[in-house]
Formats: structure tokens, C-alpha cells, sequence
């Protein structure tokens, strides 16, 4: 899968909106634009309805997981799952390319920051 950062980014040009929802046969849909036209807030709409379907979904997997779940209520539940994370993904990725197009680009040469991670309880140099 490409990333928003393997993307050719052409100054000035419109950015191009990856949308909540897929075309004929599962293809990506992009919108170009300012942002503000009817399918960008349409998106907004949409994005914000799947949102808040998944934090209602993980509710439910709470109240499920925490009692006697039979093994179909499961599969149905890893089902929906799946399917939410796959939209709140698509959500994450359409608004870091958005993001991402908005910080100015890095000079030739520029330094890059170095993340160190360490093991819980081990202090860094």
C-alpha cells in the first residue's frame, strides 16, 4: 500500500481528498478542491458519522466481551469490527495526506529528527 508521504506533492496544485467511501468495485474515490465544496462537506459528514459508529461499536464490544458471548455474536462482532477499523483507516490516511500537504516542504539536506524508544522503565541517554 502507498502511503501519503510516497506521493509527489506539485506546489500550489489543489490537493486531491482521499473519500470515505469506495467507487465501482472497491476503487478509491478522490475529490480536488479547495475543501469547502458539496462533496468535501459531504465527506466531512460521513467521515464524522463513521467516527462516531465506531466508538458506538466499541461500546458495544465491551458490553459483549464482557458477558457470555456465543460464538456467532463473536464472528459478528470481529466482522463489524473489521469494517469500522477499515473505514476509521481510510478516515486517518485522507486526513494526514490533508495534513501533511499543508506543512511546507523540507529544504535538500534538511536534518531529520531521530525518535529513540525504550524499553518501560529504561531511561534514555
Amino acid at each position: 500500500m502507498r502511503t501519503s508521504s510516497e506521493r509527489a506533492r506539485v506546489p500550489g496544485a489543489p490537493a486531491a481528498r482521499l473519500l470515505p467511501w469506495a467507487g465501482e468495485g472497491g476503487r478509491r474515490c478522490y475529490v480536488v478542491g479547495n475543501g469547502t465544496g458539496r462533496v468535501s462537506r459531504m465527506a466531512d459528514d460521513v467521515e464524522s458519522i463513521q467516527l462516531d459508529m465506531a466508538d458506538e461499536l466499541l461500546g458495544h464490544a465491551d458490553d459483549l466481551l464482557g458477558g457470555a458471548a456465543t460464538g456467532d455474536q463473536v464472528r459478528f462482532l470481529a466482522g463489524q469490527l473489521t469494517e469500522s477499523l477499515r473505514q476509521v483507516v481510510r478516515v486517518a490516511e485522507s486526513r494526514g495526506t490533508r495534513l501533511e500537504a499543508l506543512l511546507p516542504e523540507e529544504p535538500a539536506g534538511a536534518e531529520v529528527e531521530e525518535v529513540a524508544e525504550a524499553e518501560p522503565g529504561v531511561a534514555l541517554p
